[in-house]
């Protein structure tokens, strides 16, 4: 596939019908027979699980091919506008179920269980209600990277591609891949901790870097296969990550009274800023937003018909939620297990990914299965699925960007929530489904939150580990710049509200 820089026009064929040459024609009508099915295969083979096979513009980069899309049997009420939604269906809903569990690892990947059991250690069971509180928001962004990918038929990444300038796609492709490339290295080092504490240190960090990275492409090799086969794939690995976490929780036996008190009455004070910061600042994943609004497009849906695109807006909201509950709870575990044990104690500034598994050792002992491996089954399936969602999003931002077609072998997090909030708000872009004034202030309030969070650890760090006039002018120039991207997105943002 030819390598072609971000476009700003709408998909289409390139060349008028008017000067395609026979030959064209041809190759295209060959293709066409290759890629459709035999016109005679019957209407009753669409039925709930098959694939689904339409027309697509061979010149457009497209998250899902048409056939590897799931088929969703009587979508909508017969109606004149296709505009009626049926009752609900936890059969349907079933269907729906995947992408969200997909897009909830961002959400369990080893910096967030770094963050979890840092704050546990360090502010007991104090962060337990902000915890759940950035949950929400993270929820609320995330269904609004579906909702756009749902209404429009495209991802975020495409989108952004045909809203902004020629140089404003480019940075924000490059802002986007460096994220990724960010969270990449703690994801896949957390498998390689995990694989140590299994072998016993045996397979030193290099060799669990490499196993790790060869799992990562094997496990996408399973989406030859469909997407549900890859959708598995994660089921087992969120189940991993839940029994381990909950094994731990039961061992543990934290305080009932104060679990329920950190749930439910804010606190905060100066010893716990740090960790509350982080709390926040590690919810919203700049490449899971882009991610989920492609991973949405793995269902068939007719973007022109209300009705269904209604449907799987609400369909894919519950799932969202329901997946977002449980690595809440996940989450939630991980951080009492590490209160209970570490709070007050002399490992608490100390305790991190690398040595969590011999202070766990070291409290609790052995048993008929050591703690300490427990923690490393569920450290190794949160580095693994978070690596391979890593890889997937890369496919799917490079893809959109570039309108490259790619098979699937704290810093950026302003250039993915400002775009997505500007998006989905454009009634050219979303139609009826652009979101509502009020719906529109809680998210930019949420997205205003979270980029002063990461504002303040940015200041933090250079204030602390930048020294020196060079470095102190390098990182003022740099700070300059991205200041001023930001401040473009936002006033980009403003002038479509009033065109």
């Amino acid at each position: 596939m030819k390598s072609t820089p971000p476009q700003h026009h709408s998909a289409g064929n390139s060349h008028p019908e008017s000067l395609q040459s026979p030959v064209m024609e041809l190759e295209q009508a060959s293709e066409s027979h290759r890629l459709l099915p035999p016109p005679e295969t019957p209407s009753s083979d669409a039925v709930s699980g098959k694939y689904v096979v339409e027309d697509v513009e061979e010149d457009e980069e497209a998250a899902y091919e048409a056939r590897e899309k799931i088929l969703i049997s009587d979508f909508e009420l017969e109606s004149d506008n296709h505009s009626g939604v049926p009752p609900f269906s936890f059969k349907k809903l079933w269907l729906f179920t995947g992408p969200g569990f997909l897009m909830s690892i961002a959400f369990l990947d080893p910096g967030n269980l770094e963050g979890d059991l840092q704050s546990g250690a360090i502010a007991g069971y104090s962060l337990l209600w902000l915890l759940m509180w950035a949950t929400a928001m993270g929820l609320l962004i995330q269904l609004l990277s579906a909702r756009i990918g749902v209404a429009t038929g495209r991802h975020l990444a495409e989108l952004c591609r045909e809203e902004y300038p020629y140089w404003a796609g480019i940075v924000l492709w490059f802002m986007a891949e460096l994220a990724l490339i960010g969270a990449d290295i703690q994801e896949v080092i957390g498998s390689a901790i995990a694989i140590q504490i299994l072998s016993r240190g045996l397979i030193p960090l290099w060799i669990g870097v490499l196993i790790t990275a060869s799992d990562c492409f094997i496990f996408l090799l399973l989406e030859n296969y469909g997407v549900r086969k890859l959708e598995a794939v994660f089921a087992v690995l969120i189940s991993t990550m839940a029994l381990s976490f909950a094994w731990m929780f039961i061992d543990a036996k934290p305080s009932r009274r104060e679990l329920v008190i950190g749930l439910l009455v804010p606190k905060l004070s100066s010893k716990t800023i740090r960790q509350a910061v982080g709390v926040v600042g590690c919810v919203i994943m700049p490449h899971n937003v882009f991610l989920h609004s492609a991973l949405v497009q793995s269902r068939s849906i007719d973007s022109n018909k209300k009705g269904q695109v209604q449907e799987a807006i609400n369909y894919y909201s519950i799932e969202s939620s329901a997946a977002l509950l449980v690595s809440f709870i996940i989450n939630l575990f991980v951080t009492t297990v590490f209160a209970e044990g570490f709070y007050g104690s002399k490992q608490a500034e100390s305790i991190g990914l690398v040595n969590a598994g011999q202070y766990l050792e070291e409290r609790h002992g052995g048993g008929i299965l050591p703690i300490l491996y427990i923690w490393g089954i569920g450290l190794l399936a949160a580095g693994q699925s978070s690596t391979i969602t890593g890889t997937y999003a890369g496919q799917f931002i490079m893809g959109g960007f570039l309108n490259l077609r790619l098979k699937k072998s704290s810093v950026q997090i302003p250039f993915a929530l400002i775009p997505l909030l500007t998006l989905v708000a454009k009634e050219p872009v979303m139609g009826d489904f652009k979101i509502g004034p009020t719906l529109k202030f809680a998210a930019w309030t949420v997205a205003a939150l979270v980029m002063v969070i990461n504002g303040y650890l940015l200041l933090h760090f250079f204030l602390s580990e930048v020294t020196g006039l060079f470095f102190g002018c390098l990182i003022a120039s740099g700070s300059a710049v991205y200041a001023a991207l930001v401040v473009y997105l936002i006033l980009h943002s403003n002038s479509n509200q009033f065109s």
